[in-house]
């Protein structure tokens, strides 16, 4: 028997922070299309798991801090319904072994079903991008096999941080700048609100040892370079609490995006008329409105008709036809053309 430990703050905060994200979380259905939580198809034909005191979660566990802590804290919070997945990129020697015992540790914890899936990662956008693209489709696959409602990723206040410090020094909009949600489709990102240091003493308390990643030291990695060197200069520099600065920061633009992308798709709705290859929207309506509307209204008719995600120089380029009108011609996009007549923009497919 797996003897508990004792309530440290740590533990206490981390398990707090898992129980908060497990509220709501709806019971998968099994449809004849498959397994769904709510509106949202997860696919698969497997029978929903979990048990009588709800809808069965897994933990993306990769036996770092970080998510053993998340884990442990599952186990607890979700007795009985809570699972791990652990995902072999075989990027690294002995990764295989590591992989077994995250595995391990899993079910010493009490987590069922515990599944590891080993991927082959391919080379597009670059080993990082790669490598989480396999894992989220490994995350996916594991939830519609096992029916699960969520899984939860151990991306913690510190991790948000350095994604709002990359986004700031790639010149990125607020789609980046508002970091990571902690709600994305079946993915929950409990402890987005916790520091690093938190995890790391939720383990030690718990007397459980994490897995050392050594990529997570390895300054060949941008993200690296942001944790272990511009982050502590900044702190030094500028005082203590940058990084909860910085997720502070990512907060406030997540809710000043969500309002302004519900506003969008409202006035998107109402605008949109149905032209012979695709749709239009008015150019006195699009003038009308700020700046940031005019550029999601933009992006909304071309992705919610094409498909197609456009840049920033992209849209800027599209909104030219509406704020800097000299009779110019179409502009060609992939897979959409643009062109203003009779005081509408004409969206396309292109030839």
């Amino acid at each position: 028997m797996t003897t508990r430990p004792r309530l440290t703050p740590a533990i206490a905060d981390t398990r707090r922070a898992v129980r908060a994200s497990l509220s709501g979380i709806e019971p998968v259905e099994i449809t004849g299309g498959g397994v769904s939580t709510g509106s949202t198809t997860v696919g698969g034909s497997a029978t929903g798991g979990g048990s009588a005191t709800g809808p069965l979660v897994l933990v993306a566990l990769s036996g770092g801090p970080d998510s053993l802590a998340l884990a442990a804290a599952a186990a607890f919070e979700a007795a009985g319904r809570a699972g791990a997945v652990i995902v072999d990129h075989g990027l690294q020697e002995g990764s295989a072994a590591v992989a077994a015992r995250a595995a391990e540790q899993a079910r010493a914890l009490g987590l069922a079903p515990v599944v590891v899936k080993t991927v082959s990662v391919g080379t597009a956008g670059g080993p990082e991008a790669a490598a989480r693209d396999a894992r989220y489709s490994a995350l996916s696959e594991a939830a519609r096999e096992h029916g699960a409602a969520a899984v939860l990723l151990g991306h913690t206040l510190d991790d948000q941080a350095e994604t709002v410090l990359l986004g700031l020094a790639r010149g990125s909009g607020a789609a980046s700048l508002k970091g990571m949600d902690a709600v994305s489709g079946i993915y929950r990102r409990p402890l987005l609100g916790i520091r690093r240091s938190v995890t790391a003493q939720a383990c030690t308390d718990a007397d459980l040892t994490p897995w050392t990643d050594p990529h997570n030291t390895d300054p060949a990695y941008t993200r690296v370079r942001v944790r272990e060197s511009v982050l502590p200069v900044l702190e030094t520099e500028l005082g203590p609490g940058v990084a909860e600065a910085l997720a502070r920061t990512a907060e406030q633009l997540r809710e000043d995006a969500g309002a302004l992308d519900h506003f969008a798709e409202e006035i998107v709705e109402e605008l949109a008329e149905i032209a012979e290859a695709g749709i239009s929207l008015p150019v006195s309506a699009l003038a009308s409105n700020p700046a940031a509307l005019r550029q999601r209204l933009i992006r909304l008719a071309v992705q919610g008709e094409f498909h197609v995600s456009l840049s920033r120089t992209q849209t800027l380029e599209v909104a030219r036809l509406v704020t800097d009108w000299h009779g110019q011609g179409p502009i060609d996009l992939p897979g959409v053309r643009v062109s203003r007549e009779a005081g509408r923009l004409v969206f396309e497919a292109a030839g």
